[in-house]
């Protein structure tokens, strides 16, 4: 299962907006009437249960999205790109992966149909009919479409399961999990047949639980040894722990200790996780004699162990009935919990917005100024600046906004550099 991708994510650029005037007959001064160009598309990951593993987006490492269409003449707008849609696996963590290798969560897909927008499409450019005024009647200017968003993105798939089957290799999780279930994981006598995590859905009476089986955890796993860290994240999102123990080992209780010590060090909460000990083997009659010893054993240690045979279903039912009974109680303790919160919750508190979209940010750099704010970053990206008419237009429009009063403010002057994103300009107003 491949549950662990990185991929390049490339929103769609915004169509050009087109300059162009009319040109009718008997309509010798025809108005500009240039479209504006389309939207780009937007890369949207979302989450659907017909997908189980992150396979198919691992065979390539780049996802474009389309591009906006350029404006027209004649008023007529250029058509939008159609959003890119990767489906993933319910249970799907997203993760922007920045300069210097920097980590910022951009979602978690934990239920079917949720979806995050993982590269913005650029705007479309307007064309010059929008630039008429009742002063400038014939516009010769149009804007670039924006670049769309590039980003990196890691894909980590975490398994969603109520029960996670955890113990050493060769324990017989997998075997137990196809006792339990209509699951057909892989099953060999020897360490390490699994290889990948499987799912298993349980029936009991009217209740239904999913169960995962983990690969076998070695002693370094929380420091990656054995594959751990793979393995170790899919327990992240287990609500109950069955420990699997071959009851024909020398010595059970250290092994116990030895998986527990792992959970411990990864931390995640797995340390203080639920968990039902099964001794597993029982019908290999060396295990069957050694019962009461193993049972005492345990109880010595303050553990009630359950004794099963996963490979002649002995003591499997009663398992998953103390398992089903086991998250039953752990659903009236969330739901009371809930209850409880719900009537001691205080209002919601007023969010209001850091500031409005048109609102900017100046820092004063070394014989410069740094001007901050999405919407003013666009348009400076996206205007005409290498003409004279393009800047005239630009710094009204600032004067309009008030940017080039805040600019003023912060001690800028006629002639002093003025950064905008990837644009570099003397303040002229």
């Amino acid at each position: 299962m491949i549950d662990r991708v990185e991929l390049t994510l490339k929103g769609g650029d915004g169509g050009n907006g087109v300059v162009s005037f009319r040109r009718e007959k008997f309509v010798p001064r025809g108005g500009p009437d240039g479209g504006d160009g389309g939207d780009g598309a937007d890369v949207i990951i979302i989450a659907s249960r017909s997908v189980r593993t992150l396979k198919e987006l691992g065979r390539r490492r780049i996802y474009r999205a389309d591009n906006g269409k350029h404006g027209m003449g004649s008023d007529k707008a250029g058509r939008a790109g159609k959003a890119l849609e990767l489906k993933v696996p319910v249970g799907t963590q997203i993760t922007i992966i920045g300069e210097d290798e920097a980590e910022e969560p951009l979602g978690d897909l934990t239920g079917e149909g949720r979806s995050v927008v993982a590269a913005r499409g650029g705007m479309g450019g307007w064309g010059n009919a929008r630039f008429t005024t009742s002063v400038h009647r014939a516009p010769r200017i149009a804007q670039r479409g924006q670049e769309g968003q590039e980003r990196l993105v890691r894909l980590d798939l975490k398994l969603l399961a109520d029960v996670g089957l955890v113990g050493l290799p060769n324990a017989g999780k997998s075997t137990l999990l196809a006792a339990m279930s209509a699951a057909r994981p892989r099953v060999g006598a020897y360490p390490f047949t699994t290889l990948e995590a499987s799912l298993g859905v349980v029936d009991v009476g009217w209740q239904r639980f999913v169960a995962a089986d983990i690969p076998g955890l070695i002693e370094g796993a929380h420091e990656g040894a054995g594959l751990g860290l793979d393995f170790l994240r899919h327990i992240e999102r287990t609500r109950l722990l069955v420990h699997l123990i071959d009851g024909g080992n020398p010595d059970p209780w250290a092994d116990m200790q030895a998986i527990n010590r792992e959970l411990s060090e990864y931390g995640q909460g797995l340390e203080g996780r639920q968990q039902i000990i099964a001794i597993n083997k029982v019908d290999i009659v060396e295990v069957a004699e050694r019962r009461d010893e193993l049972e005492a054993l345990f109880r010595k240690g303050e553990i009630e162990p359950v004794f099963i045979s996963a490979a002649s279903g002995e003591g499997v039912e009663g398992l998953a009935s103390s398992l089903a009974s086991r998250l039953e109680e752990m659903d009236e303790a969330e739901a009371a919990l809930n209850a409880a919160e719900v009537e001691q919750e205080a209002p919601l508190p007023v969010v209001r917005p850091a500031g409005r979209p048109g609102s900017v940010v100046i820092h004063r750099e070394d014989r410069s100024y740094r001007v901050e704010g999405e919407r003013a970053v666009a348009f400076a990206e996206m205007m005409p600046l290498e003409t004279d008419e393009g800047r005239a237009e630009f710094w009204r429009r600032f004067g309009r906004w008030g940017v080039t009063g805040a600019l003023k403010r912060a001690g800028a002057k006629r002639g002093d550099r003025i950064v905008l994103g990837c644009v570099e300009l003397e303040l002229e107003a």
